[in-house]
C-alpha cells in the first residue's frame, strides 16, 4: 500500500472516532502501518499538521457546532467532543477561535434556528451509558421458580372444540 494510501487510512480513523478519549497515537499509527514516530513524520509531511494537531482541529470544529447548536454546558461538550480536561479544552478552543468557549457561545447563539435539547444532543452524541440487564445464570423464575399445572379438559370441553 502507498504511504498516502495509508496516510488516509489512518485520517479516516481520526474523522471517525474524533469524539474518543482514547484514541491515541499509537492506535492511528498501527492502522496505517507505522511505528509512532515514523508515523508523526509521515503524518506531518502529507498533511502540515501533527496528528494530535488534526485531532484537536476536528474537536474544536464540533465542539464549535454544539455550542452554537446544542443547549448543553462547556463541560458537557468538552467531554463529547473528547477532552478529559476542561482547561485543556478552554485553552486549545481560544487559540484556534481567538474567544473563550462561553465568549464563542454568547457572539454566535441566535443565528437561526432554536438550540436543540441539551438530553437530546447527548444522547445523539453518545454521552449517555445506557444501562444493561442481564439475566443471572441459573436464576430462579420470580414466585416460586415452578409453573403451575394446566387443569386437565374434560370430555364436555373437547366435545366442544372445532
Amino acid at each position: 500500500m502507498d504511504k498516502l494510501r495509508r496516510m488516509r487510512l489512518a485520517k479516516d480513523v481520526m474523522d471517525r472516532d474524533w469524539a474518543d478519549p482514547g484514541l491515541d497515537l499509537d492506535a492511528v499509527a498501527a492502522r496505517a502501518g507505522y511505528s509512532r514516530f515514523h508515523f508523526l513524520r509521515a503524518f506531518k509531511d502529507a498533511y502540515g499538521e501533527t496528528p494530535g494537531q488534526y485531532l484537536t482541529h476536528r474537536r474544536i470544529e464540533r465542539a464549535e457546532e454544539m455550542l452554537r447548536c446544542a443547549n448543553l454546558t462547556v463541560t458537557e461538550i468538552c467531554t463529547l467532543v473528547g477532552f478529559s480536561s476542561l482547561g485543556t479544552f478552554s485553552a486549545r478552543f481560544k487559540a484556534r477561535t481567538g474567544l473563550a468557549p462561553s465568549e464563542y457561545r454568547s457572539k454566535h447563539v441566535g443565528r437561526g434556528a432554536a438550540l436543540i435539547p441539551g438530553c437530546y444532543a447527548m444522547l445523539w452524541a453518545g454521552g449517555f451509558r445506557s444501562a444493561t440487564f442481564e439475566k443471572r445464570a441459573g436464576a430462579d423464575p420470580a414466585y416460586g421458580g415452578e409453573r403451575e399445572p394446566v387443569p386437565p379438559q374434560n370430555a364436555a370441553d373437547r366435545r366442544a372444540e372445532p
